[in-house]
């Protein structure tokens, strides 16, 4: 069967679609690139926001466009949060929640759905325990492969709905972990990026209780040739032990960190429900830096939340750019039914929210190139990535994405680099 895969949303639901297609590859299937190929199209969803929403609906209709012939299944975390409506709405013939995405073999050779409606495999995850059972795989199109080591999310952020759609906080166990990690580096990976819904969670259910930082610490001796990159952590889950593993293991361990604050303002902070305050993420910062030469620290920030004036705002702004951060990834607050923040008062006009974010990301342009122009000249420990038909990029352990001129057989390997003067691209180490 020819199916076609498409991943919208955050690195975990590419995770998952990855896993998913070397599980279709596995079983005989063909993987094609576009609808108009493909006999099913599969849309891995995202719900974060009613805009993700309304993109997981276009995928639908574009898909059945480009080929009315072709079936549509959706899965991911729209599944979960309206599967009724998405098996009513025209053109999606099978809906599959994230608890079932080890099903999805079995749903492409179901029979066609019923005249009344799609094929539909939702499993509630309020009590679940376990995670999903999916493999991870290394795709050759992929030079960094991502695993998936943790599921779901205890904690209760007012604006976000991913709890209810990803259930209770779940780990693998360790040895799982680092029995997956060995799969990928015999794989020939050169990196491995451990990612999850809530990362630094990982551990609190296995028993023993375990911490991120003993996990990290077990798979470093055990990574051959390939090295170590952790995606999202919030501020408060980052202890010593892992600051000290970054220092001291930086040819095993990638210098770069990913602290989602969202606002530097200690009111919003709160009606956020977040679990750190601004000055501590400003000493966490600090620490780190101060630890770990090179390192690279970036951060989310939500604008026009609901209640922040421009005094809130500039609190934020003054505190970003206070740090020498690498970049902040800017996003503009967006109503989403389910949350507790959606019947919040005091909403900020669409117009205000996009000067605030447009003055973030010039900020963080400004500091990017602060951040990169010392290491001009310098050698960089890199994985190589394709970057378009013909193109190429370094990426460093660092996180500088570097243009470089490469030959196709590096294309997924590690090797170094030395940053050329425009601190935007590299030249290949003999």
């Amino acid at each position: 069967m020819r199916v076609a895969l498409s991943t919208h949303g955050c690195r975990l639901n590419q995770a998952e679609t990855d896993a998913l297609e070397a599980q279709l590859r596995q079983a005989g299937h063909e993987i094609v690139a576009t609808a108009e190929e493909a006999e099913w199209v599969v849309i891995n969803s995202c719900t974060i926001t009613h805009q993700a929403d309304a993109d997981a609906r276009r995928a639908v209709r574009r898909a059945k466009r480009d080929n009315p012939s072709a079936r549509v299944l959706v899965t991911g975390c729209y599944a979960n949060a309206d599967p009724e409506g998405l098996a009513a709405l025209p053109g999606v013939d099978a809906v599959l929640g994230n608890g079932d995405k080890a099903r999805l073999e079995e749903a492409l050779r179901t029979d066609p759905p019923r005249p009344d409606g799609a094929w539909v495999s939702v499993s509630s995850l309020r009590r679940a325990r376990t995670m999903t059972p999916l493999e991870p795989a290394r795709l050759r199109r992929r030079s960094r492969p991502l695993l998936k080591i943790q599921d779901g999310c205890n904690y209760r952020c007012s604006f976000c709905i991913v709890p209810q759609v990803r259930g209770p906080s779940r780990s693998h166990t360790l040895d799982t972990v680092r029995r997956q990690v060995a799969t990928l580096v015999e794989q020939g990976a050169a990196e491995v990026v451990l990612t999850g819904v809530h990362l630094g969670t990982w551990g609190r259910d296995v028993r023993p209780r375990t911490r991120l930082s003993e996990l990290v610490a077990a798979l470093l001796p055990e990574l051959g040739p390939a090295r170590l990159r952790l995606s999202s952590l919030d501020p408060h889950e980052v202890d010593d032990a892992l600051v000290q593993l970054m220092a001291d293991h930086p040819e095993r361990l990638c210098r770069h960190l990913h602290l989602p604050v969202q606002s530097g303002d200690p009111e919003i902070l709160r009606a956020m429900r977040r679990g750190h305050t601004a000055d501590e993420f400003t000493r966490l910062c600090t620490r780190v830096l101060a630890a770990v030469p090179g390192v690279a620290i970036g951060t989310d920030v939500i604008v026009g939340f609901p209640g922040e004036d421009e005094a809130a705002f500039a609190r934020t702004f003054d505190m970003l750019a206070a740090l020498p951060l690498a970049y902040h990834h800017v996003f503009s607050y967006s109503r989403r039914r389910g949350t507790a923040a959606a019947q919040f008062d005091d909403q900020v006009p669409p117009a205000t929210k996009h000067d605030r974010s447009q003055r973030l990301r010039a900020l963080s342009e400004v500091q990017a190139r602060q951040f990169a122009q010392p290491f001009v000249g310098s050698t960089l420990d890199a994985v190589i990535e394709p970057q378009g038909p013909e193109g190429a990029t370094a990426v460093t352990d660092n996180f500088l994405r570097l243009a470089i001129a490469a030959p196709r057989r590096m294309l997924g390997c590690r090797t170094r680099v030395r940053v050329a003067a425009d601190a935007r691209s590299a030249t290949m180490v003999e």
